[in-house]
């Protein structure tokens, strides 16, 4: 362990501490969890009395805050979505706008440091442990000018280790299931150390458990100066999520972050894809993925992310498809919701899920072919269901089947041209759902609008227009 300074001591407050924050329900457990949350995450000090209502207090203003950085409807009321935030796995360090770096911009003054890893986790191999930690490191490497070089004794400028509860630094871990890992913001002594809970279960692939890859990468960011994002779709945000690590990319917002402190790297390899963007709701040349209700919300899936949208919030809430479903594919490329079976579909290539509210049933994927399709079809474009007939409408590009929910059975006669049912609209379907006596049926950055039974063309919209921007 490096020896602690007064510097260090001082560096110790903007440790990032990751893992969730859980408590049995009930009005007092949940005020307990509130401010404890406050507390740590956003400043709030002590107070003589809680109320979680709408008034001028320091509760109210910290909670607003945090509902800010979380794009959620901004109440100051401890309402179920808020509360619903606080308890998921998380990092500790105080949250703020965009992409971030500790107060006061600390950064290694050198772009060459060292690393080591102290001991190993029983969950994975040591050959296992010592590619995740490579890959953690390369992928910030990949985009600065830093270069990470491991040692084996001595010590190093970032040195790893796996330990449980006590375990040297004053932060104790709490067991499984809660604090994942924490980091430490660049400094001497023990700055840029990352220690990994090993109470937890730790992964190489898998998205059981908590894959050891994507928490080390996560942690190095905090070693190497960054704080956290609002940006749900960068490895910064505050919240542990999966992602496949075969295909894992820095996000745009990390990318920019990082550099903000040291800088591009010289060496630009030109086949490199650029860093992904977080999608934009107000993008006016957004389009849409799929679009489905669930129970009076409605979805939106761009990519990797979906919006939901509900009656009573200004705005819709942006959020990633793997936080609420990690066996569902990103990219899909439909959805509706049945009245018949109250259940929502997914599709990606030839294949559905199925959800009922915002579970998974069980028996899915199953192909597409299941629903009477001919093998011809490799994927479904986009779906419907349509209240007053009962019949789902699946297009395929420039056509559409009609499938009967209660025979779940093909109607015949089918397919057809999207423009002879619905006059107006001759492009690729690429998204559709009903509401409120109408279809809106997507076709790239266009949203068309026709009545739901006599199927007149009222409207051409621009996409964002149920998103509320």
């Amino acid at each position: 362990m490096k020896t602690l300074t007064l510097c260090i001591l001082a560096s110790l407050a903007i440790a990032a501490h990751c893992g969730p924050i859980s408590s049995p329900p009930g009005t007092e457990q949940d005020d307990d969890v509130a401010e404890m949350y406050l507390k740590r995450f956003y400043n709030l000090t002590e107070q003589r009395g809680r109320t979680f209502h709408p008034s001028i207090n320091p509760l109210t203003e910290k909670l607003s805050e945090m509902q800010r950085f979380f794009r959620l409807k901004v109440t100051g009321n401890l309402d179920a979505d808020t509360l619903q935030v606080m308890k998921k796995p998380r990092c500790g360090v105080p949250d703020v706008a965009r992409y971030s770096v500790f107060p006061g911009d600390l950064k290694w003054p050198t772009s060459k440091l060292t690393y080591r890893i102290q001991n190993y986790t029983p969950d994975l191999s040591v050959s296992e442990v010592d590619t995740a930690i490579d890959k953690g490191l390369r992928v910030w490497a990949r985009v600065t000018p830093l270069r990470f070089t491991r040692i084996y004794s001595g010590t190093a400028d970032i040195m790893i280790s796996f330990g449980n509860k006590e375990h040297g630094d004053f932060y104790p871990f709490d067991g499984p299931d809660g604090t994942l890992a924490h980091a430490f913001a660049p400094s001497p002594g023990i700055g840029g150390d990352a220690h990994f809970d090993e109470d937890e279960t730790f992964t190489s692939q898998s998205s059981n458990g908590y894959n050891l890859f994507l928490v080390a990468a996560h942690e190095f960011g905090h070693s190497m100066g960054l704080s956290h994002s609002k940006d749900p779709g960068a490895l910064m945000y505050p919240v542990y999520s999966y992602r496949d690590p075969k295909s894992f990319s820095l996000s745009r917002d990390d990318v920019d972050g990082i550099q903000s402190l040291y800088g591009k790297n010289p060496v630009v390899n030109p086949g490199d894809p650029e860093p992904p963007t977080t999608p934009d709701a107000c993008d006016p040349k957004l389009a849409l993925d799929a679009v489905a209700t669930l129970r009076g919300e409605q979805m939106f899936f761009k990519g990797r992310f979906f919006w939901r949208s509900y009656p009573q919030s200004p705005k819709a809430v942006q959020s990633l498809i793997k936080n609420f479903w990690p066996e569902v594919p990103d990219d899909l490329d439909a959805a509706y919701e049945s009245r018949e079976t109250d259940r929502v579909y997914l599709f990606k290539d030839r294949q559905v899920w199925a959800l009922s509210g915002y579970d998974l049933e069980k028996g899915y994927p199953r192909s597409i072919s299941s629903m009477g399709l001919p093998d011809t079809v490799n994927k479904i474009t986009a779906a419907l269901y349509e209240e007053h007939s009962s019949k789902t409408l699946l297009f395929v590009d420039k056509y559409y089947y009609s499938y009967d929910e209660a025979r779940q059975t093909m109607d015949k006669g089918f397919p057809k041209l999207v423009e002879d049912g619905y006059p107006g609209l001759s492009g690729k379907v690429t998204a559709a759902f009903q509401i409120r006596g109408f279809t809106y049926l997507y076709s790239g950055s266009n949203m068309f609008e026709f009545s739901s039974r006599g199927k007149r063309l009222f409207r051409i919209l621009n996409t964002s227009y149920f998103l509320r921007c």
